[in-house]
Order: structure tokens, then sequence, then C-alpha cells
């Protein structure tokens, strides 16, 4: 795990693209009926201005949040490190997902107006159970591992 900002930046970094693009993907996925080759590519596109949402979201809102609040729940100091990295993470899922959901629905949904607030609602509701598993089960091991090789 990040011991500096600097490693903070760029573990959150490494973290943006791996979720932000599984999630992109995702929600083309679910726009056109399901997953296809073209998927990949096309959510290449949207990939810059949701990393950047992403970060800066993270970086100034959510993982204060998080963090703030896991360690209420958790000890880093006495408890295993595993449940700090849950902690932590399930608590990012929670605030990151809203709101990327919502950037999201304002930049590619095109709801402005009457049904934004449903379609945000439903945006998220579809999106928090990929974002959870694809988060606990992959992006987090995946990113944590090559993270922790970097900076051994």
């Amino acid at each position: 795990m990040p011991k500096n900002r600097k490693e903070e930046t760029i573990y959150t970094i490494m973290m943006v693209i791996v979720m932000v693009y599984a999630m992109v993907c995702y929600n083309i996925a679910m726009d056109v009926g399901g997953m296809k080759n073209f998927v990949f590519l096309a959510a290449l596109s949207e990939l810059p201005i949701m990393c950047i949402a992403a970060f800066l979201l993270d970086t100034f809102i959510a993982g204060p949040i998080a963090k703030k609040v896991a360690f209420r729940l958790v000890n880093p100091k006495e408890d295993k490190p595993i449940f700090v990295i849950l902690a932590i993470s399930v608590l990012s899922i929670w605030l990151m997902c809203p709101m990327m959901s919502f950037v999201a629905v304002v930049l590619f949904k095109n709801a402005f107006g009457p049904q934004l607030i449903a379609v945000w609602i439903q945006t998220t509701i579809i999106n928090f159970p990929m974002a959870f598993f694809w988060q606990l089960f992959a992006a987090g091991p995946l990113v944590r591992t090559i993270f922790g090789k970097i900076f051994k």
C-alpha cells in the first residue's frame, strides 16, 4: 500500500484506469444489449474524461472520506491488513459509484431535464454490483500486486 503522497497518487492513477476502463466497458455493453468486441475499443474514447473525473473525485472527496470512516471501523495498527483494505475499498465504492454514475449520466446519457435523477439512480443501481465485485475481486488485487512489485 502507498506510504507517501507520491505513491498515493501513482496508486490512485493505476486504480482509476483499471476501474474506469472496466466500468465504461460495462456501461457501453449495458447500453448496446450485451458485451460485444467493439466495446473494448469504444470504451477508450470515454476513458480520458472519465479517468480525470474519477481521479479528482477520489483524490479530493471519496478517498479522504473513505479513509476517515474506515479508520473509525478498523485500526491499521491493530487489525489485519486485509480488513483495512476491505474497509477502505468498500467505502470507496460506496462513495465513488454514485458520483461516477452521475458524471456518466450527465456526459453520455443525455439525461438533462426531468429524468436526470431517475436515470442517475438507475445507473447507480446497475453499476454498483459491477463496481463492488470488480474492485474487490479483480481491480483491487491486480493493482495492489502491480503496485507492490513497483514499490518494493
